[in-house]
């Protein structure tokens, strides 16, 4: 089985990421999106609620389940038996700084990096963006999943 890891913050899940899941899971078996948890850095959404989140929008692709890790990458992957990463590229400053991520986990593993240049009309697309328009009342409707929308409205606005 060709089973892949799609990992991220995903703090909030955006269209973007849910394009790049969508075409690894055309490609592999298997694919794992491995939600990043990490205490020390501060998020919008917990883990749980980024977890839910991928599996709403994660839904129309049976081959796709959503998990979570801490620490190293490469060790989720041994874990889980896991035989590539899938990295969506939007631009070159990406490229720069995957490519020594990928370097850097094929010397800890046997794990390969796949680069699957992002759609273009989500090149521009970050979560941090999408967060800092959300933020001002800028109209992110059409950058993220509906129930990602709404979930983030009503956090901004002190509801949840």
């Amino acid at each position: 089985m060709r089973r892949a890891a799609c990992p991220g913050s995903f703090d909030p899940v955006t269209n973007g990421h849910v394009d790049i899941i969508s075409r690894a899971s055309a490609l592999f078996d298997e694919v794992v999106v491995a939600v990043g948890v990490n205490a020390a850095k501060k998020r919008l959404f917990s883990a749980e609620e980024r977890i839910d989140m991928l599996s709403e929008a994660c839904a129309p692709f049976p081959n796709v389940r959503i998990d979570s890790f801490d620490g190293l990458l490469t060790d989720f992957c041994r874990d889980r038996g896991v035989q590539a990463i899938v990295k969506g590229l939007r631009a070159v400053s990406d490229f720069d700084y995957e490519l020594q991520m990928a370097q850097m986990n094929s010397s800890l593993s046997d794990v390969e990096t796949v680069f699957v240049p992002t759609s273009p009309e989500y090149s521009f697309l970050a979560s941090s963006l999408v967060k800092e328009v959300a933020t001002f009342g800028g109209d992110v409707s059409g950058l993220v999943p509906p129930l990602v929308l709404d979930r983030l409205r009503a956090r901004l606005a002190g509801d949840a």
